[in-house]
């Protein structure tokens, strides 16, 4: 049997592993790996040590749930997900995260008195996931260490703020702030890596420090303020890390038993979880609240960024965590995606916090969808919605529920209970708003995320636009020590490689499936083998002579697009993005207000690739046309960029860009606002402020305008 695909349907890609800008390859979203002294990189990779992932294989057949064996002893005995590709034999790497430093010829002693080094570890679904030892040498890298990323101050992360300025300063205005805009641009991010003589392992781990730009009559003032939570108060007050961390342990106290620890399992949401909030700010009504992804948030002073309430939202709504990222919808409603512990396993699920009065006591649970694993829910950062429908996105980056279970009654960060499945697909799920049930489920090839750009309707088709790297090496990458040590690391940057995909998922297949030739297969062929061909850009791929031939068919009729996706022989649709522009992007943003979940044209990211010319790059992306204006200045660091539109805007890109920015090498008291013109993504004006102390960059925020704040 022959199956062949439709030509011309094969879209542009992107190689993640070539230098910054990475030519479009055919071939470029292949996910092939070998091993280095333990550590996964690219294939195309020269073999250097590459020190951002630490790797624990497992024998795991698919999917990943069924039997797993962690390290713990645990097995676990798993649900066999309906549309999972039914194959034998195959093995998935299981990767367990660990801080490592980051120097070339790394070795890792097997016991106390043997080394071993890695060889190669050819992806192969006869393999039995084993690495095997060599004493083989490997060849070290082409570039000289020192040289890496010359362009690159990764230091801006790593600064510890020193002194808050509670007291709003007046900075110095270059150029002129247009007359509208007035209001005040607030910020969370990491704000110090220190405790005491300790220091966090992870970028992640840093105390939560708020910055609050206020512009008015042309004048800009700056102020920053630590986040008064509780994890802050008792670390600052031990002058030690005592509460555990995403990537770090909290130093043993030596009262606790076993027996507190395991009682401790027991507590409600969010109480076994640090609320170090460091990651974003939303408003609920005219209140505003510090986000990360534990059930604890909490309410800050927009005008002194004085901490004030804790809310644990698990107190309201039957969640154990949710996104740093809600939606507020342009009625004020305010929508989040958590997950809950059902009897029969995770769900993911959609939280409404109507707006009015009492947001959080009248907050409802409006949608929901199981995990396709019972005892492996999917990470999730973020989620999307349009007209109609509410978009989670399952990637194959699971919290595996035993380890964190162990994890906690060992003193271990939640880092060590996250599993990487890179053989299996990630998962699109659509959920109806008015009904809240499942409506639709895509598939398409492993992928990992933090953000999603946007995403709409349009002709019978779901658009959707996403931040995507091929695997999560670079949560890796925000290790301190593997920070201090990229300049070393030639591989750093690739594991940094990131590009913005579209994804176009056609409403209106079923008909095609059920008209489908599909069922001439045998149940449990490995169509894995079909998929990882498509992506390969072949067309033809033979099979038993005696079963004919079977067409695959593009579904995906939207004009302007060269994303596709295809009813598989097992009746899931698999769908194969586009590239949106060949730089890395992150933190996006959109004309928030008018475009979310609609059709839209442009959006604003910094860069993410740290071998650029300019990693201090701002991005201003025309998806209609693929093409992309950038801002830049040596030595300048600019943070999430954010629309704010002009008082009658006569078009998406009508208003300004503001960003916070700061300073690389010495210039560490130095921060300012960049205002740049959307349309022509030029510089308008700036205020620069000279700090008593060191500034870290920031991760994101949200503009709080005059007339919404009462002024």
């Amino acid at each position: 049997m022959e199956i062949s695909v439709e030509e011309s349907d094969f879209c542009e890609e992107t190689d993640f592993d070539s230098p910054c800008p990475s030519p479009t390859e055919e071939n470029a979203f292949n996910m092939d790996f070998l091993t280095v002294n333990g550590h996964f990189v690219p294939k195309s990779a020269h073999s250097s040590t590459c020190s951002t992932r630490s790797v624990s294989l497992a024998t795991t057949p698919v999917p990943p749930d069924e039997g797993e064996d962690e390290d713990d002893g645990i097995t676990i005995n798993v649900h066999q997900p309906k549309h999972i590709f039914q194959s034998t034999g195959r093995t998935t790497p299981v990767f367990t995260w660990n801080p490592l430093p980051t120097a070339n010829g790394i070795v890792y002693a097997k016991n106390k008195d043997s080394e071993v080094k890695f060889s190669r570890f050819e992806d192969d679904s006869s393999d039995t996931g084993s690495s095997q030892v060599s004493d083989v040498e490997e060849t070290p890298s082409e570039k000289t260490p020192a040289d890496c990323y010359p362009n690159c101050d990764v230091n801006v992360w790593l600064r510890s703020c020193e002194q808050e300025i509670v007291e709003p300063i007046e900075g110095a205005v270059t150029g002129v702030i247009p007359e509208w805009l007035t209001g005040s641009l607030l910020r969370n991010g990491p704000g110090s890596l220190k405790v005491g003589e300790m220091t966090f392992n992870h970028l992640f781990d840093s105390s939560a420090l708020l910055h609050r730009f206020n512009i008015e009559d042309g004048k800009v003032t700056y102020q920053c303020r630590f986040l008064k939570s509780d994890a802050y108060k008792k670390n600052r007050a031990a002058q030690r890390i005592v509460v555990t961390e995403f990537g770090t342990s909290a130093v043993p106290d030596p009262c606790h038993t076993i027996f507190h620890k395991i009682a401790a399992i027991f507590r409600k949401p969010g109480e076994n979880n640090s609320d170090n909030a460091m990651i974003s700010i939303y408003p609920f009504g005219d209140e505003y609240f510090a986000f990360t992804e534990s059930p604890i948030i909490h309410k800050i002073d927009p005008r002194t960024l004085d901490t004030s309430t804790k809310l644990n939202v698990s107190d309201y709504v039957g969640i154990v965590n949710h996104t740093s990222h809600p939606h507020v919808m342009s009625d004020g409603t305010v929508y989040n995606l958590g997950c809950s512990v059902t009897k029969t396993g995770p769900t993911y699920t959609i939280i409404c916090f109507p707006h009015g009065e009492n947001m959080f006591e009248n907050a409802r649970i409006v949608a929901s969808v199981p995990a396709r694993w019972k005892f492996h829910p999917g990470y999730m950062h973020t989620f999307g919605i349009t007209e109609n429908y509410f978009v989670v996105v399952e990637q194959p980056l699971s919290v595996s529920v035993p380890s964190m279970l162990v994890s906690q009654i060992r003193n271990e960060p939640m880092a060590s209970s996250l599993k990487w499945f890179e053989n299996q697909q990630t998962f699109i799920y659509l959920l109806d708003r008015d009904s809240g049930e499942l409506k639709h489920t895509y598939h398409a090839e492993s992928f990992f995320y933090l953000h999603i750009i946007n995403q709409y309707e349009k002709d019978d088709h779901v658009v959707l636009d996403i931040c995507c790297y091929k695997d999560p090496a670079m949560l890796n990458c925000m290790y301190v020590d593997t920070m201090k040590n990229m300049q070393q690391n030639p591989d750093y940057a690739k594991m940094f490689r990131g590009r913005p995909l579209r994804f176009v998922l056609p409403l209106n297949y079923k008909e095609t499936v059920k008209s489908s030739s599909a069922s001439i297969f045998s149940v449990g062929r490995p169509w894995n083998c079909l998929i990882r061909k498509l992506n390969d850009g072949e067309k033809k791929i033979d099979s038993d002579k005696d079963r004919g031939e079977l067409t695959l068919k593009n579904l995906v009729t939207l004009q302007n697009t060269k994303a596709t996706a295809y009813v598989m022989p097992d009746e899931t649709v698999f769908c194969k993005p586009e590239l949106l522009c060949d730089l890395g992007c992150e933190t996006p943003r959109i004309h928030y207000e008018e475009n979310l979940g609609r059709d839209y044209r442009y959006f604003y990211a910094i860069s993410s690739d740290v071998d650029a010319n300019n990693p201090g790059t701002l991005i201003k992306v025309d998806v209609v046309d693929k093409t992309k204006l950038t801002w830049c200045e040596d030595n300048v660091y600019p943070s999430e960029p954010i629309f704010v539109p002009s008082p009658d805007p006569q078009s998406e890109d009508d208003g300004v860009v503001l960003a916070a920015m700061v300073w690389g090498l010495e210039e560490e008291n130095r921060v300012g606002l960049l205002i740049l013109d959307a349309k022509t993504f030029t510089e308008v004006a700036r205020s620069e402020f000279t700090t008593p102390g060191p500034v870290p960059k920031c991760l994101h925020g949200w503009f709080q305008s005059s007339s919404k704040r009462g002024d």
